[in-house]
């Protein structure tokens, strides 16, 4: 049977490649052979690691830990009411309900339903993931509805009635694709999505934005704006606050490359700033995040900084920027978020979350420090910023379990509202933080969890995880699955900070991409040898452990550094890098590895690419591969080649796809507990 409906339709390689790689067929994710082919690997794996010892008990903790009713449903202010989406054994597709305030505050509020995804995945036989909505201002009753076959990126579109709690008969409706819609008024929305032959990019990004009025046909809606099939795509939003409405189209030229435009009038204006920075809209201003150091006037800004205009002024060509927070050292600015008089700040300060409030008056900018916990993440972001400046602050650490406290811009005071249980025994757990050398001499942090009083006599058993991409920190946390998996259990957690990443803001990404990649390498291999020589562990107890661009950082851990793990676990990764950019969403990342296609480019990829340089005269540690058949991000070929050719060299490997999850790999908290079950268990039974 074909299978079409999978992943959409993968690029033909032809007879010179297929020559050159025999296991190309295992891209295609529309036929049979590479589905038989997963289904006899999925039955060689799973009972092997099912039936090990710890297995069921390990399953059923998390199992346990993913249905429970104590996690903090965190919620989002629409109109008068606060929406969650919620996912236990009872509805494990997940249920949008909602509540208020007062009901909130309460250990166990009421909630009423308002979309079963559970009925609505019987109803249509589909295996129906919630993927949001965005909702008409400013009553918020009218909202499009995103919606995913088995948690893919791409999805369908509907509209919904908060008000009836229905789906609008003859409302909006977009087929899957990936892509934005939003809504401009009642009766019109943007839309950026598949229309077509020639209306996607070669990244499987929409190149076009269409202004869709209500009963009529969408091919007929009016085309707003076209980008070029070389860019990465196009995408529209709308932002209203009291009194102003910002309508912009962004057309990512490269990942980290943009141009904005703003509508303005009839016309849609390009704003000249640069093209890496991150645009936004407040109060009247706009508001830039810089990646690399810009002169607008006569003051030059550093790379990471935040700045500030009024929005007529610039449209009329004013260029003198105040700035509102510049980056020190190792301190970073990591994001923001906008209540009715304020900007919200979320600063690294080596890897430890800090909170800055920052206010626009007469004199510019006041900033104020917000106590925080050390050694923890603070994430915040304003509960309705039309009334008011309240906000949610969300602390987490490795040990302390999560809590969320309902604060006000300008004061100290907090109101805690929820708290995650202890979902795991902490007793004893120490956290440290500990720096490595790398080739280059650059100093790289990473953090140990480990028990109190463990012996420093390499005997541990230790996870090193990492991920080292497209500029995301790896901060501390709380996990439940991490606890009941792994250090309750007597093992070892570090998290490695690496260059590639965000922890020191832009340029300690910048200085790790296109050629200079082999730093993220050189980083994570440097802590996985300062964790050896400090007696933490050693290579018989050691492993590596990451997903996506932490998959192909891993890899490469296994064909540069075997001598230095024990095993390996690489998730939804990134493995063939001469052929990523051929691949669904892989040409949108060239801005960050290069292009295999071009003779200079494949200079440096060739020289880390894990599905090129694994070899048959070596000794590799024992790999297990996780992916999921509904990854339209990072194909499945990428694992699917890589097994298949380390077995053919000879090499034992165990590989587990899930028919659905997208790049999550799982979609129910059942898949979520089941994959993580066999990943802790592969590990304990490899490092014990």
């Amino acid at each position: 049977m074909r299978r079409a409906w999978l992943l959409g339709v993968v690029m033909a390689a032809n007879v010179a490649q297929a020559q050159e790689d025999p296991y190309l067929w295992l891209e295609d994710v529309t036929g049979d052979k590479p589905l038989a082919w997963v289904a006899q690997h999925n039955a060689k794996s799973r009972p092997l690691l099912e039936n090990a010892a710890g297995y069921k008990a390990l399953h059923e903790r998390l199992l346990a830990i993913y249905n429970s009713r104590d996690r903090i449903p965190a919620v989002t202010k629409r109109g008068a009411h606060y929406y969650n989406f919620w996912q236990d054994a009872a509805n494990p597709r997940g249920l949008l309900r909602r509540t208020t305030l007062e009901e909130y505050r309460k250990k166990d509020p009421a909630w009423e339903s308002v979309i079963d995804f559970d009925h609505l995945s019987a109803a249509e036989n589909e295996k129906w993931v919630y993927k949001g909505m965005s909702c008409l201002y400013p009553k918020h009753e009218r909202c499009l509805v995103s919606i995913s076959r088995g948690g893919a990126d791409a999805g369908e579109v509907r509209e919904f009635d908060l008000a009836s709690k229905q789906w609008v008969v003859g409302g909006y409706r977009l087929a899957q694709s990936k892509g934005e819609a939003d809504w401009l008024d009642a009766d019109t929305i943007y839309v950026a999505r598949d229309f077509g032959a020639g209306s996607m990019t070669t990244s499987g990004y929409p190149r076009i934005v269409k202004e869709w009025k209500r009963g009529t046909p969408v091919g007929e809606a009016r085309t707003v704006f076209e980008g070029v099939q070389a860019d990465v795509g196009v995408g529209v939003s709308v932002v209203d606050e009291p009194g102003r409405r910002y309508e912009m189209i962004r057309r990512a030229v490269t990942f980290w490359e943009s141009e904005t435009a703003l509508r303005v009038g009839d016309r849609w204006v390009k704003l000249e700033v640069p093209r890496d920075a991150k645009v936004t809209a407040f109060n009247g201003m706009l508001v830039l995040q810089l990646r690399t150091a810009w002169k607008p006037a006569a003051a030059p800004f550093k790379a990471g900084s935040l700045l500030s205009i009024d929005l007529d002024r610039f449209l009329a060509g004013a260029r003198d920027f105040a700035l509102v927070y510049a980056p020190r050292g190792r301190v970073s600015l990591q994001g923001y978020s906008v209540t009715r008089n304020y900007l919200l700040l979320e600063v690294l300060d080596n890897v430890n979350g800090r909170v800055i409030e920052a206010r626009h008056g007469g004199e510019g900018w006041k900033l104020r420090e917000v106590p925080v916990p050390r050694a923890s993440t603070i994430s915040v972001g304003a509960v309705d910023r039309d009334e008011g400046d309240a906000y949610w602050i969300t602390t987490s650490s490795f040990t302390e379990p999560t809590t969320l406290a309902l604060a006000t811009a300008g004061s100290d005071t907090r109101e805690k509202l929820k708290a995650l249980p202890a979902l795991f025994d902490a007793k004893g757990l120490t956290v440290a933080q500990h720096e490595a050398t790398s080739k280059d001499g650059t100093k790289i942090p990473y953090f140990v969890v480990m028990r109190e009083g463990t012996k420093l006599d390499g005997a541990n058993p230790t996870v090193l995880y990492g991920y080292g991409g497209f500029e995301i920190p790896m901060k501390p946390g709380y996990s439940g699955t991490i606890g009941a998996g792994w250090l309750e259990w007597g093992g070892v957690w570090v998290l490695a900070n690496i260059r590639g990443g965000g922890e020191f803001g832009p340029e300690w990404h910048n200085t790790a991409i296109r050629e200079n990649r082999h730093r993220t390498h050189d980083d994570f291999q440097a802590v996985g040898d300062d964790i050896v020589r400090r007696g933490i562990t050693s290579p018989r107890h050691l492993a590596a452990m990451g997903g996506s661009q932490g998959g192909l950082l891993v890899g490469t851990a296994l064909t540069q550094r075997p001598d230095l793990f024990k095993a390996i676990v690489c998730q939804v990764p990134l493995l063939d890098m001469k052929r990523y950019s051929h691949l669904l969403a892989g040409a949108s990342w060239m801005g960050e590895y290069g292009n295999p296609d071009v003779e200079g480019d494949w200079a440096f990829i060739s020289k880390y690419s894990p599905y090129q340089n694994v070899s048959g005269d070596r000794k590799y540690p024992k790999v297990f591969f996780v992916t999921s058949t509904r990854d339209d991000r990072v194909h499945p070929g990428h694992a699917r080649k890589m097994v298949a050719k380390m077995e053919a060299q000879g090499h034992d490997v165990l590989y587990y796809e899930n028919t659905e999850g997208g790049h999550a790999a799982a979609s129910t908290p059942t898949q979520q507990a089941h994959m993580w079950a066999l990943t802790y268990t592969f590990l304990r039974g490899e490092l014990r």
